[in-house]
């Protein structure tokens, strides 16, 4: 679906094509480390607001002159400077975590998205922006599992949302960061209390998450025998309908090993402009920035580690690369364009693909990209701008209405389509609890609509890919199914050879990746072909 990249420390510059409201509900086991950057302190002593004596506990020397009877006392200091509180050390970063989380709970944003936009402002020190990043993504990922152990500590669990989330994240520092003082946990919260105006309630932050810390050992958690669904849905913070909808779709131990998903250490997508640099070209660009990185899964794709501002780069900016993720990547593979086709991108927005589609064609042919909303599709006509790109033609247009006059003229049409974005909820932590049975039943009544109304553009001979990044076979293998059923003019069509075999060897009617297997982003792509008649 969107062009995405991989969380943690870094901002995300995609745009997110469905997301839908879902429940906020909340035994912990971590069934591996979430974050290969992590730091070792941020756990500091409360600053001392005392009054300041000597040693041995003199008072220090008074130097002010002594009021005469009945003059005001005081006197002696007239302009006294206001008393300087230094900063709490970790401080910033948690205050930073606490905002992209109540965004996310209160105001239904999406974490990458408020994550990004307050790191580009942040002004923090690198450690700090990675902390900040890790107990956001950390705290939302694992909301389930925290709110059913906070449950357990709290006199009264129905408290002000302010003051939950709060617990949130001083909770998941206790129960999911080996690294972070429990002290330095608590303490913190109790100043984002403070800092909230709630000065009242710091008592209560405080006395909470120390009960948590006595009581973590003994808590109590589902069984697995006796409320399977339950007990899953707790320890991997998976809604219980979704649980279940994942294991009839895959299977308990593929659907358990989607669940509890998460990639060792964090990393950016990026590929070169096509148009201006070869792979060796980028291979020195790349080298001359000192940046850690690796080849990627898939031709032309490159990983890069500990980089959080790379969208701010200079030869980003110019054009000569773009942050695609490598499914992403892998669905204009499927496409394959021929220099000088003619190709729709049918739901563009932000415009990855369509500039990727572009620049394999080496700017000759045209790409029409369009996209239902004014604002995305000024998104598509700031990346061709960005990258050079002349052969795209960005539209504002509902690509489920079909448009007669547009039949039988394109050699190939993308449709990545509307989707759950299931597929990357370990990237995504909010996506989960976005998504319901009703917004999945929406959604592919959408998805069919689209394919009816794209595929007559197909000219015989032509191709047609459809893809999403979802991992529930209703909006993939089924819904493919359904359309052959309907349109027996297509038929699925073999990948092309620049998909690797690595993936190439799990296609049958499209191509699942999934994450825990392939180590890139759930996606499905399937390629048809329209027959000669």
């Amino acid at each position: 679906m969107s062009d995405e990249i991989k969380r943690g420390n870094k901002p995300v510059n995609s745009g997110v094509k469905s997301g839908y409201r879902g429940s906020n509900n909340g035994k912990f086991t971590r069934d591996g480390d979430k974050s290969g950057s992590r730091t070792a302190s941020h756990g500091e002593k409360k600053p001392f607001s005392g009054e300041k004596r000597g040693f041995g506990g003199e008072r220090k020397p008074y130097h002010g002159g002594k009021p005469g009877f009945g003059g005001k006392r005081g006197g002696f200091r007239d302009e006294r400077k206001p008393k300087v509180v230094p900063p709490v050390e970790g401080l910033a970063a948690r205050r930073m975590a606490l905002s992209v989380i109540r965004e996310v709970t209160e105001n239904d944003a999406y974490a990458s998205l408020s994550l990004n936009e307050k790191l580009v402002k942040s002004g923090l020190n690198p450690a700090d922006r990675r902390l900040a990043a890790r107990l956001a993504y950390d705290t939302i990922e694992h909301l389930l599992t925290i709110d059913h152990a906070l449950a357990q500590v709290m006199a009264k669990p129905d408290t002000d949302i302010k003051l939950r989330n709060i617990l949130r994240l001083g909770a998941c520092q206790i129960l999911l960061e080996d690294r972070i003082p429990e002290s330095a946990a608590t303490n913190t919260c109790v100043e984002l209390c403070k800092e909230l105006g709630m000065e009242g309630l710091a008592g209560v932050c405080n006395g909470i998450l120390r009960n948590l810390i006595r009581k973590k050992d003994e808590l109590s958690w589902p069984d697995e025998e006796q409320e399977p669904i339950r007990a899953l849905s707790v320890k991997h913070s998976v809604p219980e309908w979704l649980v279940e909808k994942l294991i009839a779709d895959w299977g308990r131990e593929e659907a358990v090993a989607l669940m509890s998903h998460s990639e060792p250490e964090t990393y950016i997508s990026v590929r070169p402009n096509m148009t201006e640099l070869d792979d060796e070209a980028f291979e020195a660009l790349l080298n001359k920035k000192v940046w850690e990185h690796e080849k990627g899964a898939v031709p032309h794709s490159w990983r890069i580690r500990g980089m959080a501002d790379i969208g701010q780069d200079a030869d980003f900016l110019g054009g000569k690369f773009s942050i695609q993720g490598e499914s992403s990547m892998m669905a204009c593979m499927a496409v394959n364009p021929r220099r000088g086709s003619q190709l729709l991108d049918a739901c563009a927005a932000p415009g990855g693909k369509t500039c990727l589609l572009a620049e394999m064609m080496g700017g000759s042919g045209r790409v029409q990209a369009w996209e239902m909303h004014e604002h995305r599709t000024a998104l598509i006509t700031a990346q061709a701008k960005r990258l050079h790109l002349e052969n795209i033609r960005p539209m504002t247009r509902d690509a489920s209405r079909h448009r007669e006059d547009m039949d039988m003229t394109m050699d190939a049409v993308l449709l990545d389509a509307p989707c759950s974005g299931l597929g990357v909820m370990s990237d995504k932590p909010d996506v989960k609890y976005r998504v319901t049975p009703e917004s999945v039943k929406e959604l592919t009544d959408i998805q069919r609509s689209l394919l009816d109304a794209v595929a007559p553009y197909v000219k015989e001979g032509g191709t047609m890919v459809y893809s999403t990044c979802s991992v529930l076979k209703c909006e993939n293998v089924r819904q493919v199914e359904a359309f052959l059923e309907r349109h027996p003019e297509f038929e699925i069509d073999k990948l092309p050879e620049i998909i690797p075999e690595e993936f190439r060897r799990h296609y049958d009617v499209g191509l699942q990746l999934l994450p825990h297997r392939d180590h890139v982003g759930g996606f499905y792509i399937c390629r048809m072909r329209r027959k000669r008649l």
